[in-house]
């Protein structure tokens, strides 16, 4: 049992890592092979919302990490009350990040510039990372995780929600 959760684990620890490094490297790629795509990839909204969403994924790829390494040192307890604070913080701060998206998505509705669908692309997944991190367990990868959703008919909160939870 102990080396399932831990591979879990280290699959889900390299697997939001290797996203945000892949996604990164995907981006200035696509800017240096496709001329064309520089204005509206290097412009402020898109560059804000991929921001956005690297940085979720990089607070994703901590939490297992830290998840992981309690793992190994045979402690199921809940992070200690200083990684907690941590991930609040995130939290707060990913909040006002989503919140100021919230303006740029405004005013790029009303300018409506090509960048616009790079935006909205970009901020929904940031959205749904957060989401699927801080409130409700959005993402189920095997079977049996799928086949346990379909039974219980409702989403769960999230493993770091549940540890927030507790929070104070």
């Amino acid at each position: 049992m102990q080396k399932k959760v831990e591979k879990k684990l280290v699959s889900l620890c390299t697997g939001e890592l290797f996203a945000a490094v892949l996604f990164a490297g995907m981006w200035i790629m696509y800017i240096g092979i496709m001329e064309w795509t520089k204005p509206y990839l290097t412009s402020l909204p898109p560059l804000y919302a991929f921001g956005l969403l690297e940085l979720i994924l990089l607070q994703g790829s901590m939490y297992w990490f830290l998840k992981l390494r309690q793992i190994k040192r045979r402690s199921r307890t809940r992070l200690p009350e200083g990684q907690r604070q941590m991930f609040q913080w995130f939290k707060r701060i990913d909040q006002c990040l989503i919140g100021v998206g919230v303006l740029i998505l405004i005013k790029q509705l009303l300018e409506f510039p090509a960048t616009f669908y790079w935006f909205l692309f970009l901020y929904v997944f940031a959205l749904i990372e957060y989401i699927n991190y801080f409130h409700i367990r959005l993402s189920y990868q095997t079977k049996e995780e799928i086949k346990d959703f379909l039974r219980q008919k409702e989403f769960r909160r999230s493993k770091l929600a549940d540890e927030l939870k507790y929070f104070n």
